[in-house]
């Protein structure tokens, strides 16, 4: 059996994002800036350039990425520069005629894109910015995520600067576990030249994957405690059980939940208070973690025992919702979705009286896209497996275990990786 089934879709036609994008017009770059302006324009904001007095376009601009603040403060900061940004498909989703014209690429997560790079050296030639954001989802938890080490490659075959936005308080803002309550933050972004052409030609790709990982260091809890930030809103930890989803005190998974400004397990009734300066600290008992970071690498750590001992394994039926195309999402209806070290990500399921089946290898996927609220299907959990030419949206039946399948998806990616490597240098 072949290792994919295409799904028997009626129309059988994909959205392309294998086109180049056009050059934003002027009028475009005014009118981006001129919305952003009034969007922040009551927010307390600072924008701050480091090295960068003497920089030119074309430059390649690299930056976290915490909400859809994000974009808005990026075109403050880079105005009146023409700027084409790498944006996931759902993005596009009933708008890609307005993405296509401020110049905007299309990709699917975490899949082999060839076009992408083809664009990205067409925007860089052309004399404009190139704006991507290469941890490429939301920080989970105000920490650094996965880069790749396909970045440094990409870096050094452009040979163009490269600049890094790092933004502080857009996570607390509006952090990803729920980001439809904001809080009261202040806004502080940092735009820095960390590479010149000059030194990329002379640096490996481990060496500027190196400097390009040191500069992506951040973590906003510590952020809020050193600068004295107080979150006083009621609501602060609601959803933070999202991405706490084991208990440190009994090990039970998917048992947390949340209310107020309080983290309960529902098996142990352990409780936490998070507190108005970003700390948690145990109701009853001992607190084992002060630092949301510390607890969120902890579940981590767990996960990796599990695959490195052979535990590993997930299996649930999911709700699947298909995006070929950018105007509309198919629904596909139930799918059994399986994830384990050596198959990977198995999703089969039947559409129009046809079986597919949609397997994404170890080595193919080296992160995962996770939502925990998304917004254009139905405010729950689900994760984003793609293709070249597909996405499918899995809503798992099983509560609160995608930030597991994501951490377990960048271990086994990892580990696959390093043995690859270690195969390819030994010949």
């Amino acid at each position: 059996m072949n290792k994919n089934i295409d799904v028997n879709y009626k129309n059988q036609k994909r959205y392309k994002t294998a086109k180049y994008p056009i050059r934003q017009p002027w009028c475009l770059t005014w009118l981006i800036w001129i919305l952003s302006f009034f969007a922040l324009l009551f927010k307390k904001k600072k924008i701050e350039k480091i090295n960068m007095e003497f920089l030119k376009v074309p430059y390649m601009l690299l930056s976290n990425h915490m909400s859809f603040i994000d974009f808005e403060l990026t075109a403050l900061a880079t105005h009146p520069k023409r700027v084409n940004n790498v944006v996931n498909i759902d993005g596009f989703y009933k708008r890609a005629w307005l993405l296509e014209w401020i110049g905007a690429i299309c990709t699917r997560k975490f899949t082999s894109d060839i076009h992408l790079i083809k664009s990205i050296r067409k925007v860089l030639k052309r004399g404009n910015i190139l704006c991507m954001y290469p941890e490429a989802r939301y920080s989970p938890c105000g920490t650094t995520s996965y880069l790749p080490d396909s970045l440094g490659q990409l870096i050094k075959m452009n040979r163009v600067p490269v600049v890094v936005c790092i933004h502080r308080g857009n996570y607390l803002h509006a952090p990803f576990w729920n980001f439809r309550k904001k809080r009261k933050v202040p806004l502080y972004s940092t735009y820095t030249q960390i590479l010149t052409a000059e030194q990329i030609e002379k640096l490996s790709v481990q060496e500027i994957n190196d400097i390009v990982r040191k500069a992506f260091e951040y973590d906003e809890y510590k952020y809020q405690k050193e600068n004295g930030i107080l979150i006083t809103e009621k609501y602060r930890a609601e959803g933070l059980h999202k991405i706490l989803y084991k208990c440190p005190h009994c090990m039970a998974e998917s048992q947390m939940t949340s209310s107020g400004a309080t983290l309960k397990c529902k098996k142990c009734g352990k409780e936490y208070l998070l507190n108005e300066d970003g700390t948690i600290s145990a109701i009853n008992g001992d607190t084992e973690f002060s630092h949301i970071p510390d607890w969120f690498e902890w579940e981590r750590e767990q996960v990796k025992i599990e695959i490195e001992n052979g535990t590993y394994y997930f299996s649930d039926e999911v709700d699947v919702h298909s995006m070929p195309r950018t105007n509309r999402f198919e629904a596909l209806g139930k799918a059994r979705l399986t994830h384990d070290s050596e198959k990977g990500f198995v999703l089969e399921g039947f559409y129009r009286g046809q079986e597919y089946r949609i397997q994404r290898e170890p080595i193919q996927i080296n992160s995962l896209h996770v939502e925990y609220d998304f917004p254009h299907i139905k405010p729950y959990d689900c994760i984003d497996i793609s293709t070249e030419n597909d996405s499918f949206y899995c809503f798992p039946t099983k509560e609160n275990v995608v930030t597991k399948l994501a951490f377990a998806t960048e271990i086994i990616f990892q580990r696959k990786y390093e043995t690859t490597r270690k195969m390819k240098n030994a010949k």
